[in-house]
């Protein structure tokens, strides 16, 4: 099967060219690395692992007017083309229609070991080092402020509003970010998130000693 992986690495890599720093082939990459790390320590399909992992982002809604279902479609329309297995099309693409965060008040309608894979490889993108790098990146991306105190985080958002929402960078992090912490699905996604979200707690702490300029 591995040439079903190279042929989509290959895809995903043309398709993603010139995409947002924070969504482009480099963040699939990292996904698709982590989510071979946790699923080596499950007991998973790793042909369904890697293959939603490359193609969890392939048309992520925020760039296709909002539509859920650019994704999933475009995913299936691919994997059609190298005749992979019915059901393992059908898993890779359930998988990619479930694994983003929709401001948290989703109920789970699906649900596999490889899912919580994935989306724990994705959600740990979010975190650290490199989510405080991506958060930022598409916070200006979307022309967002960095920080404004008047503006409280809105931890209460339906769904529209979350992926509608305005808001200033920061908020982000508590409308997402050190939410994931305590979302995670597998024993070594909970270890690497709890690793990563004490480093933004710390970095927060010096954003705003900074920004009130205490330091």
């Amino acid at each position: 099967m591995q040439h079903i992986i190279d042929a989509t690495e290959i895809f995903v890599k043309q398709q993603l060219e010139g995409a947002e720093g924070g969504h482009d082939w480099w963040h699939i990459y990292r996904v698709w690395r982590q989510a071979r790390h946790i699923a080596s320590r499950e007991q998973a399909d790793m042909l369904v692992v890697e293959l939603a992992a490359l193609l969890h982002d392939i048309a992520d809604s925020k760039f296709h007017n909002g539509d859920e279902e650019a994704g999933p479609a475009k995913a299936e329309k691919f994997l059609q083309t190298l005749s992979v297995p019915e059901e393992i099309t059908g898993h890779v693409v359930n998988i990619i229609r479930h694994i983003s965060f929709k401001g948290g008040n989703e109920q789970r309608t699906f649900y596999s070991t490889e899912l919580g894979i994935v989306q724990d490889a994705d959600r740990l993108d979010a975190l650290g080092a490199v989510g405080i790098a991506r958060a930022f990146n598409y916070g200006g991306f979307k022309n967002r402020a960095l920080y404004d105190p008047a503006i409280a985080p809105n931890l209460s958002m339906t769904k529209e509003e979350y992926k509608n929402s305005p808001a200033p960078t920061i908020n982000h992090f508590y409308e997402k970010l050190l939410l994931l912490k305590d979302r995670m699905n597998t024993e070594t996604g909970k270890q690497l998130a709890a690793e990563r979200h004490v480093f933004m707690e710390a970095y927060l702490s010096q954003f705003y000693r900074e920004w009130n300029g205490e330091v």
